[in-house]
């Protein structure tokens, strides 16, 4: 196969960015088009949640890249208009203010949406966290307001929650788990993590869900439980996951099931690939399609992608990564842990909030989890290499 003339990029994201710098890096001299639904250029999703939101990092700081930077990629980057329709037979990509571009080869880097209530949208109050401008919106909204329910106990509710009461909130977490991260985590991990949250002042209403939001003059004012009970709230974060951003792919003669649907190579047609949050692939290691949403993945996938667009052929089948900082607490997560697992702590003591836990099932290790312990964490995850990584991709 001939290496492309022009490539487009659909997503200013980190993906998408990492994907760039991989051309470029990869000897790729041809014309580059990024395309951005934001207006900003590319910047970090995880720190949003944490310093961006205290306050401890301008929002200057997230960004992933300085102008001198992006513009030695010499790639043409359109912010501010996303794209609305592609056709994968032409590679044509279809933009809101009616731009079209074609291409040699497209990347599909658009990420996530976040899900909402139903109803939440008509109340002032209510928040999501996925872009820059929602966390900025959410930190105004805290500075104002007193009392926090976070809706969602998984990752970005557990973190937004733990950034709250630095600030001095007063936060309530709900969700339907027991505890917080408990089917990332299992119940050694997700129990402590509770403890973590409720000493620092954290209600946990968990074990929930929740069955309507009650406001006065359009501006939230509580969150109603299933079981009859009403939170007062001053601002609400809804975290109850998200999904992949497709709906502008509908019609463009690919699969879509969550996510863009892909082969262990990244590729969902030909000239078409996709990378970070939004792709869907077949993981040759752990034996079935997978969809990640981490940081990790994103940068990952992008280095295969672009040898792939290249002409190489190389498959993708890392071993899964993503961490958490909460508080005063690290936790990092290598594989796929499950609450069905067998959890065994392997290094340190959890009496001491400093520990390793290996993850089996079926005596196959699926997953570490360290908390506190990032060397040792990091050591642990060789057990992955035979059990989660392909064989025929070498292991860094």
């Amino acid at each position: 196969m001939s290496a492309p003339s022009h490539v487009v990029v659909v997503g200013a994201s980190a993906a998408g960015l990492s994907t760039v710098e991989a051309l470029r890096r990869h000897g790729f001299a041809g014309r580059l088009t990024v395309l951005g639904d934001e207006p900003h250029p590319p910047y970090d999703r995880p720190p949003l949640s944490k310093q961006v939101l205290s306050g401890t990092w301008q929002p200057e700081r997230a960004r992933l890249r300085s102008d001198e930077v992006l513009s030695a990629l010499d790639a043409e980057w359109l912010l501010g208009d996303p794209a609305v329709g592609f056709d994968a037979a032409t590679l044509t990509v279809r933009t809101r203010s009616g731009t079209t571009v074609s291409a040699d080869a497209v990347v599909l880097a658009t990420g996530t949406v976040p899900r909402s209530l139903p109803g939440s949208t008509d109340f002032a109050g209510v928040h999501v966290l996925r872009t820059l401008d929602d966390a900025l919106a959410l930190k105004a909204a805290l500075s104002e307001g007193r009392r926090l329910v976070v809706v969602g106990d998984g990752v970005l509710g557990a973190e937004v929650a733990a950034t709250a009461r630095i600030l001095g909130v007063d936060v309530t977490m709900v969700g339907p788990q027991p505890r917080p991260l408990a089917a990332q985590l299992g119940p050694l991990v997700s129990g402590l993590l509770a403890d973590l949250h409720r000493e620092h002042g954290v209600e946990l209403a968990l074990g929930h869900t929740v069955d309507g939001l009650v406001d006065e003059h359009g501006h939230v004012t509580g969150v109603r439980l299933d079981d009859g009970r009403l939170l007062p709230a001053d601002v609400v974060l809804v975290a109850v996951g998200a999904y992949p951003a497709t709906n502008w792919l509908q019609g463009s003669g690919l699969t879509i099931d969550d996510g863009v649907v892909c082969d262990s190579r990244l590729r969902a047609a030909d000239g078409v690939y996709a990378v970070g949050d939004v792709a869907r692939w077949d993981h040759l290691g752990l034996g079935v399609s997978v969809r990640l949403e981490n940081r990790t993945n994103a940068t990952e996938a992008a280095q295969v992608v672009a040898a792939n667009v290249l002409g190489q052929d190389r498959t993708y089948a890392p071993i899964p990564y993503y961490w958490t900082d909460q508080f005063d607490t690290k936790i990092q997560v290598f594989g796929l842990p499950s609450p069905t697992d067998e959890f065994t702590v392997v290094d340190g003591d959890p009496a001491e909030r400093r520990f390793v836990v290996r993850c089996t099932r079926d005596g196959r290790t699926t997953a570490v989890v360290g908390w506190r312990m990032p060397k040792q964490t990091r050591l642990r995850r060789a057990e992955l290499v035979d059990s989660v990584a392909d064989p025929a991709v070498p292991a860094g």
